[in-house]
């Protein structure tokens, strides 16, 4: 067993999710390794997972100092006032961050609307690791299946399901950057504003 082979699956799952761009899930860092290595799945899931919950925790904590100067401050005031709705809801604002968090859509939109709208990291965090747990574990189990299994499953790298994920996440931080939440959720009244750079 070589220790720098979990040191990789930590970097590389950090800095997957350290990013404010929806790059590929921590996960297939944690696949790779896994297989190219032969190491001990569990301890890639734990420690990948590690890795993840690190990298997303510094987003959340950087990415407002960069929307202050990437976006106007209307835009800024706009998501932290759909910030400051979620964590009215309390523990069911929780409960969709965890709900979001198994699901098979990238996370960064939501770190990037935590970020933005300066929710405290472990507001978002303590339901992020508990979904993360669960939905990179059975991503890693099903990719360590499908490795051992390649020549029935591997007919094409890119899938319709990561093209999907991709365009999803792109979609996501579209909504969270152009749609007008202060409009939508007092007045519910849907509109897009464009004008939000500096």
């Amino acid at each position: 067993m070589n220790t720098w082979h979990y040191v990789m699956v930590f970097l590389g799952a950090m800095l997957v999710d350290i990013v404010p761009l929806p790059l590929p899930p921590a996960f297939t860092v944690m696949i790779l390794f896994q297989i190219l290595y032969d190491l001990n799945i569990w301890a890639v899931i734990i420690i990948g997972v590690a890795g993840s919950i690190v990298g997303r925790f510094i987003l959340s904590l950087y990415i407002s100092s960069i929307s202050n100067r990437i976006f106007n401050a209307s835009k800024n005031e706009d998501v932290q006032f759909l910030g400051k709705k979620i964590k009215e809801k309390g523990w069911k604002g929780q409960a969709l961050i965890l709900l979001y968090s198994l699901m098979p859509l990238p996370t960064t939109p939501l770190f990037i609307a935590g970020g933005m709208a300066k929710l405290k990291p472990l507001y978002i965090i303590l339901p992020f690791i508990v979904g993360k747990f669960i939905s990179d574990t059975v991503a890693v189990l099903l990719g360590d299946y499908a490795a051992r299994n390649a020549n029935e499953i591997f007919e094409g790298v890119i899938s319709w399901k990561s093209v999907t994920a991709l365009i999803a996440g792109l979609v996501l931080i579209f909504f969270l950057v152009f749609v007008n939440w202060r409009i939508l959720l007092q007045q519910k009244k849907f509109t897009l504003k464009f004008n939000v750079w500096k």
